[in-house]
């Protein structure tokens, strides 16, 4: 049970709310865990949705690069909430499932495409160590370009900002869903 009240539903959000509660509502379809937590500070959960929503959505890497990242920072944070909801979008987003299991099991990169070995190095390194490596860089930097690598980086820190508050307040993933390794 989570450890502050959860705002799904917009009864329960204040008046005053009740316009980001739409925005996010609107732009996503539901209102997923990381934005029920963040709906107990408004102004938070519209800023941090705003965001989301162009890495999601207009951000110049493809949903399959953005879903490796985000499968990363999850496994990387150990939040099962995130990936329980991102191993399905991931999916959908053309990940490969040798992909999948290799970032759930923390495995080698040997199997995986030098794109995602790169993205997934690149998560790997960033979450522990705050930074990532010259060589990483130079590949990530070669690879996507200069809005790219800034966008990929966002993204990893995006999620692993969602990921801690998910753990934080004890979000849980829905019954039935995937779990980490």
């Amino acid at each position: 049970m989570a450890r502050i009240p959860l705002f799904t539903t917009k009864e329960n959000v204040p008046s005053e709310s009740h316009d980001i509660f739409d925005a996010i509502a609107e732009s996503r379809g539901w209102i997923p865990g990381p934005f029920a937590v963040m709906l107990n500070s408004p102004q938070v959960a519209g800023r941090v949705a705003h965001l989301g929503a162009y890495l999601r959505f207009e951000s110049v890497l493809s949903k399959e690069e953005r879903e490796l990242a985000t499968l990363t920072a999850a496994r990387e944070i150990d939040c099962n909430y995130e990936w329980s909801l991102h191993v399905d979008l991931s999916r959908k987003a053309g990940v490969r499932e040798e992909a999948i299991e290799i970032i759930g099991n923390r495995g080698s990169l040997d199997d995986l495409t030098e794109r995602e070995a790169l993205i997934v190095r690149y998560g790997r390194e960033l979450i522990p160590n705050h930074t990532v490596s010259s060589e990483t860089f130079a590949a990530a930097h070669e690879a996507f370009g200069d809005q790219g690598v800034v966008d990929l980086t966002v993204t990893i820190g995006y999620y692993t900002m969602l990921a801690f508050a998910l753990n934080v307040f004890e979000v849980e993933p829905d019954p039935g869903t995937p779990r980490l390794p």
